[in-house]
C-alpha cells in the first residue's frame, strides 16, 4: 500500500501562528459584519471573550470548511466533479496524491476557527450565556465528527487548551465519537432548561437559526442520528442503543436545510466561488461522467439544473473520472451556479453552504426506520427525501414522475436493497452542496456500486481514496504527530 509523506518543510511556529489568522480572517468575512471580530485583536483574550461575537465566527469556520476544503474534495471524491481538462489546480485530487500541505487550511478553520472559539463560549459562565454555550456545545459536535471523519484520529480533550498544551495527543476515533454524543447531549439539555427570560438570545449573530432553540435541538437530533448512523456497521449494539434512546425522546429533526446564506459583494461569497475567483476565475472543475451517466440512465432531470449545457448544445458534456489528460480541447460542463461552484456567473456568490439538508434528513430517518431503530415508515420518509431533494432546486413537480419510472427510485424489498436505494438517492441529492458528506456515507456503505477508479490515479488498481491525510502544520508542529497514513487505508468506522 504506497503511503505518502509529508513534505516536511522548516516552518516556524510564527509562520503557523499567521496561518492561523489567515484561517480567522477567511472565516470572519463571511460574517457581514466587522463588530463580530476585530482581527487586530486576540479573540481569545478572556477580556473580549464575547459569545456574541464568537458564534458567528464559529459558523462562519465550519462553512469554510464545509464549503470549501471539504467541498472541493468531497465532490471530486464522490465523482461529481472532476479536474477540467483546461487547467490543473486539482489534479492531484483525481490523482489521489494528497499532501499535507492539502489539509492545513481545513484544519486550522476546524481548530482554531471553529472548535478553539465554541470551547471559550463554553466555558463562559452565568445563566446570560446559557444558549450560546449550549449552541456552542453542539457547533463542537459538529466539528469534530467533520475533523475525524476526514481524518480519522484527531487531538480531542487536549486540544483545547489555547497555548497551555502545544502538543495535544491523538485520540481513537472510537473516543472522538463518545465525546460528540456527550457534546450534543450537553447541547440539548442546556436549550430544553433554557430560562428565556435571563438567557441572552444570539438573534441576528446566529447565522444558522437566528436564536431559534427548537430549531437549534432539531438540528443537534438529526446530527445525533447522522453520528450514530456512522457508526452502525462497526458498532451496531451502541448505534441502536443509542438511536432507540433518541427516538424514545419523541425527537424532532430537521425540516429545511440547515444552511448559510451569502451575497454577491463585500467579500460574503460563497467560499468555494471566493477561492475561483481568487484564483483568476479559472473553471477548475466540470461534470464526472459517473454522475453524468447515472443522471441520465434515470432520465433524471436534475442534472440540468446542477451542471450547465454546453453552449449550442442540449445536453450536459463530461470526461471520465481523472479523464483530463490529452482533452484540453474539449468542452466540458461546469457546475451549476446552484452550487457556487461557477467561476464564470456573479450569482455562484449567492449559492449557499449546506451543514445538514432537508433531504438528507429524510434519509437518515428512512435508514433508522429500516433498521428498526426509528419511527416512521421506510416507503414515506424515504419519499419524503427523493422529493425533498427535488424541492431544494425548484423541480418539486418533476419528482413524482421520477419516483415512478427511474430504475435508481424504486426502493425494492429485503433490507439491503433498500438500504441501496436510500443511500443511492442520498447521494443524488448531495450533488455539488454536501459532497464531504456524500464521501462519507459511500465508505461507509459501499452505495453507490458505480464509482470508478480515476484514471489518474498513483496508489494502485482498484483503490480509492477513504481518508484524508493529516496536514503538514501537525507534522512539524506537534510531537505526538502519529505520521503519515495512507489514503487507502480507512477510519474506524469503515468497515463494509
Amino acid at each position: 500500500m504506497l503511503k505518502f509523506h509529508s513534505n516536511k518543510k522548516n516552518i516556524m511556529r510564527k509562520n503557523i501562528k499567521t496561518l492561523l489568522l489567515a484561517g480567522i480572517m477567511g472565516s470572519v468575512a463571511l460574517v457581514s459584519c466587522n463588530k463580530y471580530l476585530d482581527i487586530n485583536e486576540n479573540p481569545n483574550n478572556p477580556e473580549k471573550s464575547d459569545p456574541s461575537l464568537l458564534l458567528p465566527t464559529v459558523e462562519a469556520a465550519l462553512s469554510q470548511v464545509v464549503g470549501n476544503q471539504f467541498q472541493t474534495y468531497g465532490n471530486m471524491w464522490s465523482q461529481y466533479w472532476t479536474q477540467n481538462p483546461s487547467s490543473s489546480q486539482y489534479q492531484t485530487i483525481d490523482q489521489y496524491n494528497m499532501r499535507g500541505t492539502n489539509s492545513d487550511q481545513a484544519w486550522l478553520n476546524l481548530y482554531r476557527g471553529a472548535l478553539n472559539n465554541a470551547e471559550i463560549i463554553i466555558n463562559t459562565q452565568g445563566p446570560a450565556h446559557a444558549q450560546y454555550r449550549a449552541t456552542a456545545y453542539i457547533l463542537k459536535a459538529y466539528a469534530f465528527q467533520l475533523a475525524t471523519d476526514a481524518f480519522g484520529d484527531v487531538p480531542l480533550s487536549e486540544a483545547l487548551k489555547a497555548g497551555d498544551n502545544l502538543n495535544p495527543a491523538y485520540e481513537k476515533q472510537q473516543v472522538v465519537y463518545d465525546s460528540i454524543f456527550n457534546y450534543i447531549d450537553k447541547g440539548v439539555s442546556e436549550l430544553k432548561s433554557l430560562n428565556t427570560s435571563i438567557a441572552n438570545n444570539p438573534g441576528e449573530q446566529d447565522m444558522l437559526f437566528k436564536g431559534d432553540a427548537q430549531q437549534w435541538i432539531a438540528f443537534a437530533n438529526t446530527l445525533k442520528l447522522r453520528a450514530y448512523l456512522r457508526i452502525s456497521n462497526v458498532d451496531p449494539a451502541k448505534a441502536e442503543a443509542g438511536i432507540k434512546a433518541l427516538y424514545a425522546t419523541n425527537p424532532s429533526f430537521v425540516s429545511k436545510d440547515v444552511s448559510i446564506a451569502y451575497t454577491t459583494t463585500g467579500g460574503n461569497e460563497n467560499p468555494m466561488y471566493n477561492e475561483m475567483v481568487a484564483l483568476g476565475r479559472v473553471q477548475n472543475v466540470v461534470a464526472s461522467g459517473t454522475i453524468i451517466n447515472a443522471f441520465k440512465a434515470n432520465n433524471d432531470p436534475r442534472q440540468f439544473a446542477l451542471f450547465e449545457k454546453i453552449e449550442g448544445q442540449d445536453t450536459i458534456a463530461w470526461i471520465a473520472q481523472g479523464g483530463y489528460r490529452g482533452m484540453n480541447r474539449k468542452l466540458v460542463s461546469p457546475p451549476a451556479a446552484v452550487v457556487g461552484a461557477n467561476a464564470n456567473i456573479p450569482s455562484s456568490a449567492l449559492a449557499p453552504v449546506k451543514l445538514i439538508s432537508k433531504a438528507e434528513s429524510y434519509f437518515l430517518q428512512a435508514e433508522a426506520a429500516l433498521k428498526g431503530w426509528g419511527a416512521g415508515t421506510v416507503q414515506a420518509l424515504y419519499e419524503s427525501g427523493v422529493r425533498a431533494g427535488f424541492e431544494a432546486l425548484g423541480l418539486s413537480s418533476e419528482a413524482t414522475a421520477y419516483l415512478t419510472s427511474a430504475p435508481d427510485a424504486q426502493l425494492g424489498t429485503g433490507e439491503e436493497a433498500q438500504l441501496k436505494a436510500i443511500i443511492t438517492q442520498k447521494y443524488y441529492s448531495m450533488c455539488g452542496f454536501q459532497g464531504f458528506e456524500a464521501w462519507n456515507e459511500w465508505r461507509r456503505t459501499g452505495y453507490p456500486t458505480f464509482f470508478t477508479v480515476s484514471k489518474e490515479s498513483i496508489i494502485g488498481a482498484g483503490l480509492f481514496p477513504i481518508r484524508m491525510v493529516y496536514p503538514n502544520s501537525e507534522a512539524t508542529t506537534n510531537v505526538k504527530y502519529p505520521g503519515t497514513i495512507s489514503v487507502s487505508n480507512p477510519v474506524w468506522w469503515d468497515v463494509k
